[in-house]
């Protein structure tokens, strides 16, 4: 299974999911952005909250022989990707629409679009809307086990226990 299939057991299930990509495609298109044509990831996290806990995801590519990832992240106002740290992704943060407020280590900033973070490992961070927002992000590769949230009923990741 690859990477993008086993973060799709985290996806937020129809007819929600329909309900998030439609509000999703209707701000992308008010922002006159073009994305690539593929099936956007639509993230709950597991945890049933989208609204306040989630995001979606356009892969670009996850070229894990190669060593590069890409990908938008979408976030509506006041929805937040939850805290996690990554021990190997190092990931540069390049904001195109809107504003963050980012927990990153021991640092609460504000992003606004055209600003630049760079996430080294293992500092954890996480992301919240003020406003719809979207960020381009640009990375090593996308290994799911090398996500490690601090929400342990997040049921993917290097640190879920699967029970047996």
């Amino acid at each position: 299974m690859n990477e993008l299939d086993r973060a799709r057991s985290i996806e937020l299930p129809a007819p929600e999911r329909d309900r998030a990509l439609v509000a999703f495609d209707q701000q992308i298109e008010r922002w006159g952005i073009t994305l690539p044509d593929v099936e956007p990831l639509v993230l709950d996290f597991g945890l049933g909250k989208f609204d306040s806990i989630g995001l979606i995801e356009v892969w670009i590519a996850n070229e894990i022989q190669a060593g590069y990832c890409g990908k938008y992240l979408y976030v509506a106002d006041g929805q937040t990707c939850p805290l996690h740290h990554h021990r190997n992704k190092h990931e540069t943060f390049f904001l195109l629409k809107g504003r963050l407020r980012v927990n990153y280590g021991e640092q609460n900033r504000t992003l606004r679009a055209g600003d630049v973070l760079t996430v080294t490992p293992p500092i954890a961070h996480s992301f919240c809307g003020i406003g719809p927002a979207l960020l381009l992000e640009l990375s090593q590769p996308c290994l799911i086990d090398d996500n490690y949230f601090s929400d342990i009923r997040i049921p993917i990741g290097g640190n879920f226990k699967k029970k047996s």
